[in-house]
C-alpha cells in the first residue's frame, strides 16, 4: 500500500471495491479477486480492496465492528492496541488531570482515537507517511479527527513541552521485513530516547512488550501487565505521578462490555491486583487444589500476592503454580482440583489413564521440558473419559499431577 493507493480506497470507487471485497473476505484468495474483476474493479484497486477487507476482519478482534471502517497494515494492525485496553488506558490518563497528549509513534491511531474519545486532545507523531494517511483516515471513520491530528515526522525531533501527558510505543518490529525486535536498544525510537519522555514530561505512558526485563523499568515507575480473556497482551510503564503501585496486574475481558461507573461515565469492568513485585511465596507440599495464576499475575510478579489471597503455596520456589487446601473463586487463576501427584513415569502415567478410562488429556506445563503433543502421542489413550495432566517440578522433582 502507497499513499496513492490509500486515496483510491477513499473515493466512491473505492468505497464500492471496499464492500465487494468485505463480501469475499475470508475466502479463497483467486475466487475473491475474479469476483471483483468480473464486477469491473481495476486490478490495482482490487488487490487493495482486497488486502484491506482481509486486514479488516482480522482487526474485528481487536476493534469490534469499528474496524470495518478502518485502514490498517499488516505491521500497524499487528502493534495495535485492542480496544478495551485503549479505553482503559485513555479513562487513567483522563482520571490523572491529562487533558492534552502527543502519542509518539501513534502508528494506525488505537490509543490516540481511544483518549479522544475520552476528551484528550491528541497530538499524533508518525514517521511512516501511509501509516500517518491511516491514522488520520482513522480519526475521521471515528468522528475524533478535530480532537486527534497527525504529523508525518521523526518523534524525536518534536517539541512535546505544549502537552501535559506523553504516549510512546515504540515499534517492536524491523520495517520492511515485520520480524520481532526483542532487543529494547533496537526499538524505534531507540529505548534511551523513550526513557528520557519522563524528564521532559511526568505524566509519560509507555507500551512496551509484556516480555520486557523488570529491570529496564525506570525507578519509581509503575509496571503494568495487562491480559484480555487469559491473554497476555501488553505491558504499560506509567511514569511520574502516574504511578500508583510498583507492580499492577490487569485483568480484561472482551465480553463485559462497557459498565457505568458512579460518575455516569463509561467504564470497562476490571480485575487488578498491586504489589511491590519482589515479595516471595512461602513453600511447602503439594496440597488439594492448583491454582494455575493469569498470565498478567506470573509477568508482573505477584505470584506471592496472588497466593495470600487464597492462602496458598508453592511446591517449587522457581513454579508459578500455587498450591491451597480450599477453593477460592479469583479471577486471577484457573483452579484445578489434584487428584494424583506422582514422580513423572511415562509407563506409569500410561498405566493409570488407561486404568481410569480416560483418552481425552488436557495437558499444561511448568518447568518441564516435556513437549505436551509428544507425550499426548505416546500415551496411545483410547478411553472416554477426560482429565487435566500438569507437568511440573515439586522440590526440584519432574512430577506429573492428574487434575479435574
Amino acid at each position: 500500500m502507497d499513499l496513492e493507493g490509500l486515496a483510491a480506497l477513499r473515493t466512491p470507487a473505492g468505497a464500492d471495491a471496499l464492500a465487494a471485497a468485505a463480501e469475499v473476505a475470508g475466502g479463497d484468495p483467486l475466487v475473491a479477486a475474479g469476483a471483483l474483476r468480473s464486477a469491473g474493479v481495476p486490478p490495482q484497486l482490487a488487490a487493495a480492496a482486497l488486502t484491506q477487507a482481509e486486514l479488516r476482519r482480522r482487526a474485528a478482534r481487536k476493534f469490534g465492528a469499528a474496524a470495518a471502517r478502518m485502514f490498517f497494515t499488516r505491521a500497524g494492525l499487528e502493534q495495535a492496541t485492542r480496544a478495551v485496553v485503549a479505553d482503559r488506558r485513555a479513562r487513567r490518563l483522563r482520571a490523572a488531570g491529562a487533558r492534552s497528549l502527543a502519542d509518539l509513534g501513534c502508528g494506525l491511531g488505537a490509543d490516540a482515537i481511544a483518549a479522544a474519545r475520552a476528551g484528550l486532545r491528541v497530538y499524533g507523531v508518525e514517521a511512516d507517511p501511509v501509516t500517518a494517511a491511516m491514522a488520520a483516515a482513522n480519526a475521521e471513520a471515528a468522528g475524533v479527527a478535530e480532537l486527534f491530528t497527525v504529523e508525518c515526522a521523526d518523534a524525536t525531533t518534536v517539541d512535546v513541552t505544549g502537552v501535559d501527558a506523553v504516549f510512546c510505543d515504540p515499534a517492536r518490529r524491523r520495517s520492511g521485513t515485520g520480524r520481532r525486535i526483542f532487543d529494547p536498544a533496537a526499538y524505534s525510537p531507540p529505548w534511551d530516547f523513550v526513557l528520557a519522555l519522563a524528564e521532559r514530561v511526568p505524566r509519560t505512558v509507555l507500551k512496551v512488550a509484556p516480555g520486557i526485563d523488570h529491570g529496564l523499568l525506570p525507578p519509581g515507575a509503575e509496571g503494568e501487565w495487562v491480559s484480555v480473556d487469559r491473554e497476555l497482551v501488553e505491558a504499560t510503564i506509567w511514569c511520574g505521578p502516574l504511578a500508583e503501585a510498583p507492580r499492577r496486574a490487569t485483568l480484561l475481558s472482551e465480553k463485559d462490555g462497557p459498565a457505568v461507573d458512579g460518575s455516569g461515565r463509561e467504564s470497562v469492568p476490571s480485575h487488578q491486583l498491586t504489589g511491590t513485585g519482589d515479595a516471595t511465596a512461602p513453600v511447602a507440599t503439594v496440597r488439594r487444589y492448583l491454582y494455575d495464576p493469569d498470565a498478567a499475575v506470573v509477568r508482573a510478579h505477584l505470584v506471592a500476592e496472588f497466593a495470600a489471597s487464597v492462602d496458598g503455596t508453592l511446591a517449587d520456589p522457581s513454579i508459578a503454580y500455587v498450591y491451597a487446601d480450599t477453593a477460592v473463586d479469583t479471577p486471577y487463576a484457573r483452579r484445578l482440583e489434584i487428584t494424583d501427584a506422582l514422580p513423572f513415569s511415562l509407563k506409569r502415567l500410561r498405566a493409570v489413564l488407561r486404568e481410569r478410562g480416560v483418552g481425552r488429556v488436557e495437558i499444561m506445563k511448568r518447568g518441564s521440558a516435556l513437549d505436551p503433543e509428544q507425550l499426548r502421542r505416546d500415551l496411545r489413550l483410547t478411553g472416554t473419559a477426560a482429565a487435566t495432566v500438569v507437568l511440573t517440578r515439586v522440590a526440584g522433582t519432574p512430577t506429573v499431577l492428574l487434575c479435574r
